[in-house]
């Protein structure tokens, strides 16, 4: 822990480091690019990218004029088709000055389905109050696809030069099977290839009930996502003669045994280090059993405690849950075949083979057949980076002040875990700021801070200033 314990030190300091821009000029760019970073946002959020839809390749072409417009050359801007989705590759050259591998930026362009009768506003209008951007995608990932768009066009009209190639994939199909992301990394090493990469999804700043910023999450690794198919089979028969092995019975047991067990709870060194940092944040029992936990990851109620708790039940140990339920052929006929999809998300050190074992376990019964849905991840922690890190302290200072840095692991999957999977070392964070009561991507009218768009923009490129700027000059 002796690394992440380092980086915790260091990021509660007071960060004073310059930027080398004037203070006028800086804000009036901001702003310039804010409401140019609006725009953009508006017409993403009016693009319906989800699955199936096939939009993802017409927002990919119309992100690619952007660039273009911006003094791109057509042989920086790739776009790589894959089925009815795309990604976008965008790389801005340095000068080699620094004779290191490019940094990658990555995002997503797709979004989850909404479905507008059940919003309170449209979900694919850009709306807003006084508060909050409101649409599908403005927090889950459109918002952080526009600023990273917004920040290349800054650094190009500015002229700036890096000392190493940045690059930004966009990629197409975060949302449902993560098969753009493989591709690059499989197929298109070539054009991603890099150091490390800063997954702009996730993590990032918390605010709390005062909307104050309390502290600043950065993902280091994710749990494997993987999902299994249980299917109970029997002979069948006529509704009119029911009998007692009844393919739907079986598969109810099973699922009450699902129900009713509990993985083992599990720490590693960077859920121990987020727990201790933001125990003293919450000054409740949730915070106090945060603390508990540190101490004695025995504790049984402390245990309960953040298992009660949605956003924490995840950051302990595996978890499995049935998803969707199929079955049946006709109604007057006794089903020859159900099926209950389990989706898990795996805590670190656990393969999906051992994972599906332990559910055959605990369902207890030979004969329903298992097997697993699609291709899972497994990808290992990223290391400890302390450019990355110090890079952070010293982007929020001049924004927030000093905060604790957060080393998190995600229960959710970016593709950031492929990243890893292909020994890229991967971190995620966005410069978004915003109260976990707030975040509602993937659900009803999901929003996002109005003041995280020059925020975020400031961040970002003082991020690039303090990775890619040879120290001894000044920054365009």
């Amino acid at each position: 822990m002796k690394n992440l314990c380092r980086v915790l030190v260091l990021c509660c300091a007071i960060v004073t480091t310059a930027t080398g821009h004037n203070t006028s000029d800086q804000n009036d760019a901001i702003a310039h690019y804010s409401d140019r970073a609006v725009e953009l946002l508006r017409d993403a959020i009016s693009r319906e990218t989800a699955q199936g839809r096939g939009l993802v390749p017409a927002y990919a072409e119309s992100l690619k004029q952007v660039f273009l417009e911006a003094g791109f050359s057509p042989e920086a801007l790739t776009i790589v088709p894959y089925g009815e989705t795309a990604s976008l590759v965008v790389r801005y050259e340095g000068d080699g000055s620094s004779s290191r591998k490019p940094i990658l930026f990555s995002s997503h362009m797709d979004v989850v389905p909404a479905d507008p009768e059940s919003w309170l506003r449209h979900p694919f209008e850009l709306q807003e109050d006084e508060t909050f951007f409101y649409g599908r995608g403005v927090l889950d990932n459109k918002f952080d696809v526009t600023l990273l768009t917004t920040l290349f066009v800054w650094l190009k009209e500015s002229g700036f030069v890096p000392n190493r190639d940045l690059i930004i994939a966009f990629t197409g199909d975060e949302e449902s099977f993560q098969e753009t992301v493989q591709q690059l990394a499989r197929d298109y090493r070539h054009f991603v290839d890099a150091e490390y990469a800063l997954v702009v999804d996730g993590g990032g700043g918390v605010l709390n009930d005062a909307n104050e910023a309390i502290q600043f999450q950065v993902g280091f690794a994710e749990k494997t996502y993987a999902t299994f198919s249980m299917t109970a089979k029997n002979p069948g028969g006529h509704s009119s003669m029911p009998r007692a092995d009844n393919a739907i019975y079986d598969l109810a047991r099973a699922i009450q045994r699902l129900e009713a067990y509990t993985f083992p709870v599990e720490t590693n060194e960077i859920t121990l280090t987020y727990f201790a940092r933001t125990a003293p944040l919450l000054d409740n029992e949730v915070g106090e059993a945060m603390a508990r936990l540190v101490a004695d990851q025995n504790d049984v109620e402390a245990i309960a405690t953040l298992r009660a708790q949605p956003q924490y039940v995840g950051t302990l140990g595996t978890t499995c849950i049935p998803t969707m339920l199929s079955g049946g052929h006709a109604e007057n006929a006794l089903p020859r075949a159900v099926t209950a999809v389990v989706n898990c998300r795996i805590f670190p050190g656990h393969t999906p083979a051992e994972i599906m074992r332990e559910l055959q376990r605990v369902t207890d019964n030979s004969d329903l057949e298992w097997r697993v849905v699609g291709v899972p991840v497994t990808s290992p922690a990223s290391s400890f980076n302390t450019e990355v890190m110090d890079a952070i302290a010293a982007s929020l200072g001049p924004i927030h002040g000093a905060l604790p840095i957060v080393p998190k692991m995600g229960s959710g999957t970016t593709d950031g875990a492929y990243w890893r999977a292909a020994g890229i070392p991967s971190y995620s964070f966005t410069g978004i700021f915003i109260n976990p009561k707030d975040s509602f991507a993937h659900g009803l009218n999901e929003r996002v801070p109005k003041t995280a768009v020059g925020e975020s923009l400031r961040f970002w490129r003082a991020m690039i200033d303090e990775l890619a700027t040879n120290r001894s000059g000044t920054a365009q």
